[in-house]
């Protein structure tokens, strides 16, 4: 089996597409990344940008019949997942990799007890009784604020925000090593939303795992992340550690996402907004996916695509027009 260096977890120049009605969807677009060992990632970008793909990728459970991994390597602890069969992937799931989705309705069984959804995954890959796999559910659900005597309980006896916290819980009940978190706190009120990401900070930092964090929050990933990358059409435009990227952000769109954000010790009647839309992932520009909607960019923006510039250690941006850009903030 082929193998890789050291890195936790590897993507190189993934690509995937979706067939709809006769037309390709080209929603990643040669993305690569690299994650170590007890480190967080914050995904962030507009929806539609391809975050949720790159995710559900590395969990291989892309939909079989519309869509495809048209190139690229991803590899955890050394193993090619690619070239992994289904049962390999199945003992993978829950234990090594876990996803919290967006929807909890997706991923939880309406006939089937919340508490046994918990128990299912913890008895099959901890290979533990009955009773220890119900005890384990039992302290998940405490642990994300909800009575463990709701354990009985169906899903539709649980409000939207309730329900995306037996999810989180189902998905850190066998201590994955890699926590794929899709919007995890979408649903939550602002107070379980602070209690939630703690303790998702915490099991990271207890069992230094890693974890993939896809959010649109820019003030979560300064919370949560070490490292941040800018999604576009389905390619990275910015990746760095995170002081690097607040602190210099490089790629006019990551500049347009940070001049959208309030700021407390400026008065500002109007906040900066992303002129037009993001391109339509059928029929992508040839040259820079942004050129559209970028105010710097010119005919060598149209024809050519821009390779990533190297902004400082550990710190790349695709932009051909980096220097002028500098120049002008």
């Amino acid at each position: 089996m082929n193998e890789r260096g050291r890195d936790f977890l590897e993507i190189k120049d993934l690509t995937v597409e979706y067939t709809s009605e006769g037309q390709v969807v080209h929603a990643v677009n040669g993305v690569s990344l690299k994650l170590d060992k007890g480190q967080t990632l914050g995904l962030v970008g507009e929806t539609g940008a391809g975050k949720t793909t790159i995710a559900k990728s590395i969990m291989r459970i892309l939909p079989p019949h519309s869509s495809a991994v048209k190139g690229g390597e991803i590899y955890f602890e050394g193993r090619n997942l690619q070239e992994l069969s289904e049962l390999e992937m199945h003992e993978i799931r829950g234990k090594k990799i876990s996803m919290i989705f967006q929807d909890p309705m997706t991923a939880l069984n309406p006939v089937m007890r919340v508490g046994e959804q918990i128990a299912e995954g913890v008895a099959l890959h901890e290979k533990v009784s009955k009773k220890e796999a119900q005890e384990r559910a039992e302290q998940m659900l405490e642990m994300v604020g909800i009575p463990k005597n709701r354990y009985k309980e169906y899903p539709h006896q649980f409000s939207g925000g309730m329900k995306q916290r037996v999810v989180i819980a189902m998905t850190l009940a066998c201590n994955p090593r890699l926590l794929l978190a899709d919007e995890p706190t979408t649903a939550l009120d602002v107070t379980i939303q602070a209690q939630v990401l703690e303790m998702m900070r915490n099991l990271v930092k207890k069992k230094d795992a890693s974890m993939i964090l896809i959010t649109h929050d820019l003030g979560v990933v300064a919370e949560m992340c070490d490292y941040v990358a800018v999604v576009y059409a389905g390619e990275i435009v910015e990746h760095g550690d995170l002081f690097s990227v607040f602190d210099h952000p490089s790629h006019p769109y990551t500049k347009g996402l940070f001049g959208a954000i309030p700021k407390l010790n400026e008065d500002k009647g109007r906040l900066h907004s992303i002129e037009g839309l993001p391109p339509d992932p059928t029929n992508l520009p040839q040259g820079c996916y942004f050129c559209p909607r970028c105010p710097l960019a010119d005919e060598s923006c149209v024809s050519k695509k821009p390779e990533p510039v190297v902004v400082g250690r550990s710190h790349y941006c695709r932009c051909g027009k980096l220097k002028k850009w500098e120049a002008n903030k």
